[in-house]
């Protein structure tokens, strides 16, 4: 099987390192053309929480991929906001069978079925900590969960494919129901924005504000329940003690945080991409495609997400230099919970 990473950052960039050192066909591309450069001088360097492991690979430029062979699988790793001209971009140098991978945050693999169909694309669920730290270097922070399912829940050979390729990376569990994991981490993913509000480590922020992160899971939770989706637990999240409210059990979900908590602080990562996005590499998060995305989706049905809409507000505000990183924007967005 051949396969072709597209954005070989924190993600694509982790996970195909380890799939190239076990000996699969794995090539790399992406817009950095001084990463692509970095990775065909000197390889592929993973500096991660337990080893530190650098691998020849396979890159080419972007405008190389047409002179090699179509691959089996394209594992799609850019940021949410550029899915679908990152896939258009590539589609001409991929065989009409080439099956589509979301390695990404969000609901992308919704993007992907409108361009390439739903029959080529399979959906992906990532929860391990990992940044791009410059051109040949990615930094895994932690381990995490992974799963993989076919966007209708069947099994299949391609699906069983990909999954023993990736365990090289680490375990891949297969599900029936990605949509129940993808929406899960939306809620969470919803929480860690909220921690780049604040220039503090992840596990501070929710350990001082856990009721209105909370809130902000749940306003998730309601869309994910409109949609029809049936949300699934995975490492310190577990969204039935989130949802819905009138179940919650503050004595299990204040264990169910502290466990978040402790896992954010060991981290090698303590802060989130977001904030890394805003404060370090001065460029747009993925807020529009994630808690953005689920606030659309969320109106659609008639449904009221205050704290999201807020929230969406003040990373926009954050990205344009109008808003500073501070304890005083949680204790805005806390007040509107409140209110």
């Amino acid at each position: 099987m051949r396969y072709l990473v597209v954005g070989a950052g924190a993600i694509g960039g982790s996970i195909g390192a380890y799939m190239a050192r076990a000996g699969e066909d794995v090539v790399f591309t992406d817009q950095d053309v001084e990463h692509v450069v970095a990775m065909q001088r000197h390889g592929l360097t993973i500096r991660g929480y337990d080893e530190t492991v650098t691998v020849p690979v396979q890159a080419v430029r972007l405008e190389e991929l047409p002179g090699l062979a179509a691959p089996d699988f394209l594992l799609l790793a850019v940021k949410a906001q550029h899915t679908r001209e990152a896939l258009a971009g590539v589609l001409s140098s991929v065989g009409p069978k080439t099956a589509v991978v979301s390695l990404q945050n969000g609901l992308n693999e919704r993007t992907i079925a409108e361009m390439v169909g739903g029959e080529r694309t399979i959906g992906c669920f990532v929860n391990f900590s990992a940044d791009y730290l410059g051109p040949g270097l990615v930094h895994y922070g932690s381990e995490g969960a992974l799963y993989v399912g076919e966007l209708d829940g069947r099994n299949s050979g391609r699906l069983e494919a990909l999954a023993r390729a990736m365990e090289h990376f680490g375990t891949v569990h297969r599900t029936d129901n990605i949509w129940g994991y993808l929406w899960a981490k939306l809620g969470y993913a919803t929480m860690l924005f909220a921690t780049a509000l604040a220039d503090e480590r992840m596990g501070d922020v929710v350990d001082r504000y856990r009721t209105l992160m909370v809130e902000l899971a749940c306003e998730v939770y309601d869309v994910a329940d409109r949609e029809g989706v049936r949300l699934m637990p995975f490492d310190t999240i577990t969204p039935a003690l989130y949802w819905p409210r009138e179940r919650q059990d503050w004595a299990l979900l204040d264990l169910a945080l502290d466990r978040m908590v402790r896992w954010q602080l060991a981290s090698e990562k303590t802060k989130s991409g977001i904030w890394r996005d805003i404060k370090v590499r001065h460029r747009t998060t993925e807020v529009d495609e994630q808690p953005g995305r689920v606030l659309a989706i969320g109106r659609g049905h008639g449904l009221r997400l205050p704290l999201t809409q807020k929230l969406v507000a003040m990373i926009h505000e954050l990205e344009r230099g109008e808003r500073e990183m501070s304890w005083q924007n949680l204790e805005e967005l806390e007040a509107l919970r409140g209110g």
